[in-house]
């Protein structure tokens, strides 16, 4: 089985960085369905979401904290902070790929409270 994971490390990395057409050029085949709630289905418009989102906080903050493969399935466990000065959220993604592209994809996030009882953090 082919390791995924760099694929999503790379995707997530330029998403980020802003280089968002060349990542859905890259990685996401746009016949595939994505998931998010917010959005219409489709890559179309979960990449203009990215895009809006890139315009509106370019100097956010992402790191992989977990990453795991089962076949065809990479998931993501990860830290997003959209400014320095707040703790951010929880973030995981679930990609299903075929033949080396993103073929379907979830996303679901959880803010970090500053007052969280929990002394073993998010991560």
């Amino acid at each position: 089985m082919k390791d995924y994971k760099p694929l999503v490390k790379d995707f997530l990395h330029l998403v980020i960085r802003g280089k968002i057409d060349e990542a859905y050029k890259r990685y996401v085949d746009m016949k595939g369905k994505q998931h998010n709630l917010f959005f219409p289905a489709g890559f179309s418009s979960l990449k203009q979401a990215m895009k809006e989102n890139h315009a509106q906080s370019p100097q956010k903050k992402f790191s992989i904290q977990h990453i795991l493969q089962d076949g065809e399935l990479v998931i993501t466990h990860s830290h997003l902070a959209f400014k320095p000065s707040e703790p951010g959220m929880i973030v995981m993604h679930l990609f299903r790929f075929k033949d080396d592209k993103i073929v379907e994809f979830w996303d679901c996030g959880q803010t970090i409270p500053t007052d969280m009882p929990n002394s073993d953090g998010p991560f």
